[in-house]
């Protein structure tokens, strides 16, 4: 195994698992209204359904890993994705992590039912797959280990996020220190993009 490209993988991951998205946004929003053990229901469904739709999308990967020039294709295309995902995310607008209206109790089904609309996992896992399908090796048992690597950095994240719900928000929405973190998270993407793109 590459360490180097074990080591891209964490740094990806970090940002990617930490930064605002749907689901992070949703259990800083739920945790902070309900608090942290009535958001652990909705956190377990995220994480099944965040990990069945990342050994989904890496099964669809075997058909083309045989094709080593469309398997570099996505490679190079992950990269530019990962890298568009920095710069997006340096350059966004600090956001608020929920509104008043949000006040349901959600559970375990509402949470993995998410991820098949969440933009931000389809993305996430098309670029893994696509940049570090091969890490641990060919064949399903590899994919499915790397997206447990992804579930142990993404699972803390929302826990995280649930748990320290309003603070994180605060964070996020203060215009100095909202904005410092989001151009640390994205120089981050954007130099594990550099680094894909490189010959190896």
């Amino acid at each position: 195994m590459d360490q180097g490209a074990l080591i891209a993988l964490l740094v990806f991951l970090v940002p990617m698992c930490f930064s605002p998205g749907p689901n992070n946004l949703l259990c800083a929003a739920h945790g902070a209204q309900h608090g942290f053990r009535a958001t652990i229901p909705l956190t377990l469904g995220m994480l099944v359904g965040w990990s069945v739709l990342g050994v989904a999308v890496g099964s669809a990967a075997l058909t083309i890993e045989s094709n080593i020039e469309v398997f570099e294709a996505l490679t190079y295309a992950g990269a530019a994705y990962i890298g568009y995902l920095g710069i997006t995310l340096a350059r966004s607008p600090v956001k608020q992590a929920g509104t008043a209206s949000e006040t349901e109790h959600l559970g375990f089904s509402t949470g993995a039912a998410l991820q098949l609309v969440n933009g931000k996992a389809w993305v996430h896992f098309l670029a893994l797959i696509a940049t570090w399908g091969t890490l641990f090796g060919t064949g399903f048992m590899s994919k499915v280990l790397l997206v447990a690597v992804n579930a142990l950095a993404g699972y803390p994240a929302v826990l995280l996020w649930s748990l320290f719900g309003s603070r994180l928000s605060q964070l996020m929405t203060s215009p100095a220190h909202g904005k410092r973190l989001n151009v640390a998270l994205g120089a981050s993407l954007v130099a594990v993009a550099v680094w894909v793109a490189m010959p190896h």
